[in-house]
């Protein structure tokens, strides 16, 4: 099913009718914001994997030592 929804004749489809909604003027703005915004969701899942680990380990209940000597 993926398969047939991006095929080129879909996709030269979507360029066309991109290219009259937009218009041959905002066509590369539209283009380049959609691909910072692809590559600012990638960095940003790259980013935060680490700080979900991190927390875990440092969320540790410590025991005082008051407690140890009764």
């Amino acid at each position: 099913m993926i398969e047939n929804v991006l095929s080129p004749t879909h996709l030269l489809l979507i360029l066309a009718v991109a290219l009259i909604v937009l218009g041959p003027k905002r066509l590369p703005e539209a283009g380049r914001g959609l691909g910072t915004a692809i590559r600012g969701f990638k960095d940003s899942l790259s980013i935060t994997e680490p700080r979900e680990e991190q927390p875990a380990i440092q969320s540790s209940p410590q025991q005082p030592d008051s407690a140890s000597h009764v």
